[in-house]
């Protein structure tokens, strides 16, 4: 989940005001949720082969280089821009990397991308693929996980998007369509959508037909 909006507020007058201080407080803030943006959507080609890590500290660099102009004219919400940032260096890290095609990069891949792999993905699996959410051995619970992660990357990416922001980072409705600059109402429509896109994936209406 994003820092709590308040919090942000004031450290943004302050960094406007000059203080370094609170410059380092507001990024370190958010780094954590910039981590797990990058984890969630880093492609499994590459990550063998790029650090979340390293990216986090590019887009923490470039945030701090640029914060004076966005608080000069702050046109977004504080943690749409930085999301908007981070979305850009994720772009430039992808291309880099498909572009070398070195030692074969993009057979190097992994079975999951690494932010999906976590207590949030059982959930969200438990809710669609068992809504009753009965005691799983570990082995039911990973194969829970697998379907999901391959549901997952059945949907286009406008519908992968919105359940990545509101299942894997715990964004409100709100921050959700602030970022994805629509209405409430819109935002709310699409995730609706998406669910139910891939709950039919995970359990075709005539799976359990003949």
């Amino acid at each position: 989940m994003w820092p709590i909006s308040n919090e942000t507020q004031e450290l943004l007058a302050q960094a406007k005001d000059g203080k370094d201080e609170a410059v380092d407080r507001l990024l370190q803030r958010h780094r954590e949720p910039i981590r797990r943006l990058i984890e969630l959507r880093l492609d499994p080609a590459i990550v063998q082969r790029v650090d979340a890590s390293d990216v986090v500290q590019e887009v923490m660099l470039e945030a701090s280089k640029r914060l004076q102009d966005y608080l000069k004219k702050p046109i977004m919400p504080f943690h749409v821009w930085l999301r908007a940032l981070a979305k850009d260096h994720l772009i430039d890290a992808h291309r880099r990397h498909h572009q070398a095609k070195k030692r074969g990069v993009n057979r190097e891949q992994p079975l999951a991308r690494p932010g999906w792999v976590d207590e949030s993905s059982r959930e969200l699996a438990g809710q669609l693929v068992d809504p009753e959410r009965t005691p799983a051995s570990e082995a039911i619970q990973q194969e829970l996980q697998r379907k999901l992660h391959q549901a997952l990357e059945q949907l286009d990416e406008t519908d992968r998007e919105v359940l990545l922001m509101r299942h894997f980072e715990h964004l409100a409705n709100q921050q959700v369509a602030e970022a994805l600059e629509l209405s409430e109402a819109a935002a709310s429509m699409r995730y609706l959508r998406a669910l139910r896109r891939l709950r039919d994936i995970l359990s075709p209406p005539n799976s359990s037909e003949g």
